[in-house]
């Protein structure tokens, strides 16, 4: 069979026996592998960047720079939780486990997944520990 295209996964109707099967995984395993060369890649470029900059010698444009640096410096530490994520996420195709629900073991959702690719908890779920952590942090 032909590679999955993006349409094909938001109009699969298939069977429940037939969810995550070869085609879905290697869908997703792909995708999931383009981000991460993508988060890998930009990282090397903040590495780069960083390095490359000198302090600016007025008081004004080096705390501007700074920063411009704890900025960077945030996201690319965002991007290094979504990374594991998505390290998780390629462990859990290796082993079969990749798209059910941690809480649940039902399905995640061929949709969901294409929205949320490191998601690990199906909609209802999501839903019913976010409603749990505001009972209890209100």
């Amino acid at each position: 069979m032909a590679k999955l295209t993006e349409q094909d996964i938001l109009n699969w109707n298939g069977p429940d026996s037939e969810y995550m099967n070869e085609d879905h995984l290697e869908f997703f395993r792909e995708l999931l592998s383009k981000l991460q060369d993508e988060l890998i890649e930009r990282a090397d470029e903040t590495t780069g960047h960083l390095q490359d900059h000198e302090l600016a010698p007025d008081p004004a444009d080096r705390a501007s720079q700074e920063e411009e640096y704890a900025l960077e410096l945030r996201t690319r530490d965002r991007e290094r939780k979504l990374l594991s994520k998505i390290q998780k996420s390629l462990r859990d195709i290796d082993q079969g486990d990749y798209g059910f629900c941690l809480d649940t073991g039902e399905p995640i959702g061929l949709k969901r997944l294409l929205a949320r690719p490191t998601a690990t908890l199906s909609v209802e779920a999501q839903e019913r520990r976010e409603r749990l952590k505001k009972q209890f942090a209100d």
